[in-house]
């Protein structure tokens, strides 16, 4: 997809030097920072994983299986506190 984008000229300066050095277009430079950028977003993306499978609840696929309530708080070590 092309696009066009207002870049101040002195990034634009620095950026065709860098890409001189690399032996790289600014196009490849511009993907790779995007792609960097995108890349610390990603635990988020994790994150939100991580809660839409707790979010599910009664999942007894799961590896534990259904886990009622009075089977959480009726342990025997409670009974000792």
């Amino acid at each position: 997809m092309k696009t066009t984008v207002d870049i101040p000229d002195d990034i634009l300066e620095r950026t065709k030097i860098a890409a001189v050095r690399r032996r790289t277009s600014i196009k490849n430079l511009i993907i790779e920072g995007l792609e960097a950028v995108l890349r610390e977003d990603a635990p988020a993306d994790d994150t939100e994983a991580f809660v839409a499978a707790f979010s599910r609840g009664n999942n007894t696929d799961s590896p534990v299986g259904k886990v009622h309530r009075h089977e959480i708080y009726d342990r025997p070590i409670l009974h000792r506190l």
